[in-house]
């Protein structure tokens, strides 16, 4: 048996089919601009991929707040028209499977729980870092959605002068405050070039973003108390993004005259694939004699 998952993006919506404990068929389609068309594209995918393998089911990962006892998802995200409706039941009775919805980014945290960096572990904060920073809390082996089921929003905490971790604590917010010193629009890796080139202004920008980042991250270490803090997203596979962590964390440690431990703060294992992996053990953990 087979599970399709989806992964549905503000941009493209990624899928792909789990079978025989690893994810094939990996591919993907713009994302749609209303419900109807996005709802005819998947069951495109469906018919196409049921007729290689047996599909029992289906897992999703989507953006907002999902509620998954009501099978709806509030809050807001980039695909306005996904929300505030019986979505999981509209697609049960659509694609005549069952169906499984999870925030993308406790998807991503389950995946590495799974099978990823977090295998064996039960107490861990997973840390997507994109244009924003959210993420996931991993207690006793169970996802904390929290009272308002915004438990992993970490880019909302306030780190200094009013502004948020996702303000101060991305790369990507680092290169606009760094475009708009210099009145031309850099991303985040030539922002990280220029600093390799020892230019004053990016080495101070870099500087910046590796002081917040850590002390956002030392913060929530010292709110949970995790075993691990896994971080993901597209700068997770910087290599020199974890000593940089380090030697700042080590810092804030003596600081504090901090000695017990120093926080563990690695890769995730699934990167661009984790959301959908992380459908796929939703669906598997829902629906265990569909696997």
């Amino acid at each position: 048996m087979a599970i399709l998952a989806f992964d549905l993006g503000g941009t493209a919506v990624k899928y792909g089919i789990w079978e025989n404990n690893q994810l094939q068929e990996i591919s993907s389609f713009s994302t749609p601009t209303s419900f109807d068309e996005l709802e005819e594209k998947m069951k495109a995918v469906l018919n196409e991929l049921e007729l290689k393998y047996e599909i029992a089911g289906i897992g999703i990962s989507a953006p907002g707040t999902v509620d998954t006892q009501k099978g709806e998802i509030g809050g807001i995200s980039a695909i306005p028209y996904i929300h505030r409706f019986p979505i999981k039941a509209h697609f049960e009775h659509s694609f005549n499977r069952p169906v499984t919805i999870e925030n993308d980014a406790n998807c991503a945290a389950l995946a590495e729980m799974w099978q990823g960096a977090g295998k064996g572990k039960k107490n861990v904060l997973f840390v997507v870092i994109g244009t924003g920073i959210g993420g996931a809390v991993i207690m006793e082996g169970k996802l904390q959605k929290g009272q308002h089921l915004y438990g992993g929003e970490f880019g909302l905490m306030i780190l200094d002068r009013g502004e948020s971790f996702s303000e101060l604590g991305t790369a990507a917010n680092m290169a606009k405050r760094y475009s708009e010193k210099k009145g031309t629009l850099y991303t985040g890796e030539e922002v990280f070039e220029r600093a390799n080139q020892g230019e004053e202004d990016a080495l101070e920008a870099i500087h910046e973003f590796y002081h917040y980042l850590t002390v956002g991250l030392y913060n929530l270490q010292f709110t949970v108390d995790p075993e691990l803090i896994i971080i993901g997203g597209g700068i997770s596979k910087k290599e020199e993004l974890y000593p940089e962590i380090n030697q700042r964390m080590e810092v804030l440690l003596a600081k504090n005259e901090l000695k017990d431990f120093v926080p563990q703060v690695i890769p995730c294992v699934y990167r661009n694939d984790a959301n959908l992996v992380g459908a796929v053990a939703v669906f598997s953990e829902r629906y265990p004699s569909l696997n």
